[in-house]
């Protein structure tokens, strides 16, 4: 791997080692400032980032956007960018942070995620059968696909009835209250399975599901309920959260039942409760008149 600027190597460190940030996501900004500093080079060449003109900066996410680069994407390089600005400028390398204040998540359309209502949700469960331990293995996909394939069976705290995702998006393991429905599943087919090794494993082979397989199982899942064929893994987990939340459960518990960095991230699901808003605007208004 190439090395970059000191200042900005020496930002990376500090992301990783004071920040506490995964490396997952300093890998991240790396590839960004790396993108940039070559963007750069031909547009002021021998110009560091941290001396470049906020002009600059507008010229060249508007140079990205005509390449078509996403909304989404350009929101996060801001922010990697101006991460680094900051770090330059308590560095005493530049005078100011020149993006300070300049955010791109204001034109990031957020879309509802696709969810299954409840009676959908019912009808795909009770389309499920659980005759066979490949059968009962299917009932029991829910998480993320890849944090889903990890899963091995002591990853099961039976003690506590809980259950621990090691390999997550963030690198930030997190455990997770099993229902008492679906622990009883769950020991149901434990009973069959073994006690160590994958939690989840092929019919045929034995061998830990991959995401191909969890795909197919949803999609055989899907096609006996007869639900659309948009019906998805992600769209388990969408309805999942947005239960939850159409149970009135606090935004930061349900961030870290999904395994979000922040309860930011959870805030797309608040499309199921177009009224809530409103909803506490009026108690607030009754407060205030008593």
């Amino acid at each position: 791997m190439n090395t970059l600027d000191p200042l900005i190597e020496g930002y990376l460190t500090y992301l990783l080692e004071v920040g506490r940030k995964v490396p997952r996501t300093v890998v991240d900004v790396r590839c960004t400032l790396r993108r940039t500093v070559e963007g750069f080079a031909t547009r002021r060449p021998g110009v560091s980032l941290w001396k470049l003109a906020l002009e600059d900066y507008l010229h060249w996410f508007e140079a990205e956007r005509e390449a078509q680069r996403s909304d989404a994407s350009l929101a996060k390089d801001a922010s990697h960018l101006r991460g680094l600005l900051e770090y330059a400028w308590r560095s005493g390398r530049s005078e100011r942070n020149v993006l300070d204040g300049l955010n791109l998540h204001d034109r990031v359309k957020r879309h509802a995620p696709n969810f299954l209502t409840f009676d959908q949700a019912e009808r795909l469960v009770l389309t499920c059968p659980r005759r066979t331990l490949a059968e009962r293995r299917d009932r029991l996909i829910i998480l993320r696909t890849a944090e889903l394939c990890a899963l091995d069976v002591g990853d099961v705290v039976r003690e506590r009835q809980e259950l621990t995702v090691r390999q997550t998006k963030g690198d930030r393991p997190r455990v997770l209250p099993i229902p008492d429905g679906l622990y009883s599943e769950l020991l149901g087919y434990l009973l069959d399975h073994g006690k160590r090794g994958a939690l989840f494993r092929t019919t045929h082979l034995g061998r830990r599901i991959r995401s191909v397989d969890v795909c197919e199982c949803v999609r055989a899942a899907v096609t006996r309920a007869g639900l659309e064929s948009t019906v998805t893994a992600r769209t388990l987990r969408h309805t999942f959260a947005t239960h939850l939340m159409d149970r009135g459960v606090d935004l930061a518990v349900i961030a870290s039942l999904m395994g979000h960095r922040s309860p930011h991230e959870t805030g797309v699901y608040l499309h199921s409760l177009p009224r809530r808003a409103e909803s506490a605007v009026r108690t607030l208004k009754l407060g205030e008149q008593q």
